[in-house]
């Protein structure tokens, strides 16, 4: 049986005396991938962000692998195993596509930096083409992609991934999920934060569907694609 890797328990978070997160409780157990979808404004991005610490939740825990991380630095969470691309890539856009790259080492050092940049061409073919240019030069497509292996240089046992289809063109959308894809046969476990309904949910083990920062429904990625409530809701109706 897998282990769970993450957990969510009874999980509130308040920006002000606005409360963004109602009693949240979810699980990632090693080796799946869940989505958490829902509308823009749902909460979705502030439950990444709290794993975290920013937001810090309110009430609640966020565990993982067992221990309570809810008080625990960025730097302690980033250097145990929990990476993430966050929304708008937020790369940095001076450096070169390879200088970006090994920024994702800083929370495990530069020991295994040679083969898993090596790695991260052989997944981004497109960034050993571009190795060398400015990161702001590179379409949304490839900076997505960057934010993707910049995230994975550190190792990650657990990856997070907040709405990594914004913005982009479909042909390139389906690209970004493929390459997901071949990172779960690998075995990696990811966490995914996704407007778009239907490719979240295709990939996914598991999904959470969020309204109003409370977990509203929650079951197989096939059976949330086939829930009548979802469909109308999140897949236009078809």
């Amino acid at each position: 049986m897998s282990q769970t890797l993450l957990e969510f328990r009874q999980v509130d978070v308040f920006y002000g005396q606005i409360q963004a997160l109602n009693a949240v409780s979810l699980t990632v157990n090693e080796g799946e991938t869940v989505a958490l979808i829902g509308a823009n404004g749902a909460g979705k991005s502030t439950l990444l962000m709290s794993i975290f610490g920013q937001p810090r939740i309110a009430g609640g825990q966020i565990l993982y692998r067992g221990e309570d991380i809810s008080r625990k630095s960025t730097h302690f969470i980033a250097s145990n195993g929990i990476a993430q691309a966050p929304e708008g890539r937020r790369i940095f856009p001076d450096m070169t596509v390879e200088e970006n790259l090994l920024m994702g080492t800083i929370p495990i050092g530069s020991r295994y930096q040679n083969a898993d940049k090596a790695r991260m061409y052989g997944l981004f073919p497109r960034l050993e083409e571009r190795r060398t240019q400015r990161a702001m030069t590179l379409s949304g497509g490839e900076q997505q992609m960057l934010a993707i292996a910049r995230a994975l240089m550190s190792r990650p046992k657990l990856l997070l991934l907040d709405e990594p289809s914004l913005g982009l063109a479909p042909i390139v959308v389906k690209q970004i999920f493929q390459i997901l894809r071949d990172l779960t046969r690998e075995g990696m476990t990811l966490f995914l934060v996704e407007q778009n309904a239907s490719h979240a949910l295709k990939l996914s083990d598991r999904g959470y569907v969020m309204v109003n920062g409370q977990i509203q429904l929650s079951g197989s990625g096939q059976a949330l694609l086939m829930d009548p409530a979802v469909r109308s809701a999140y897949l236009g109706g078809v």
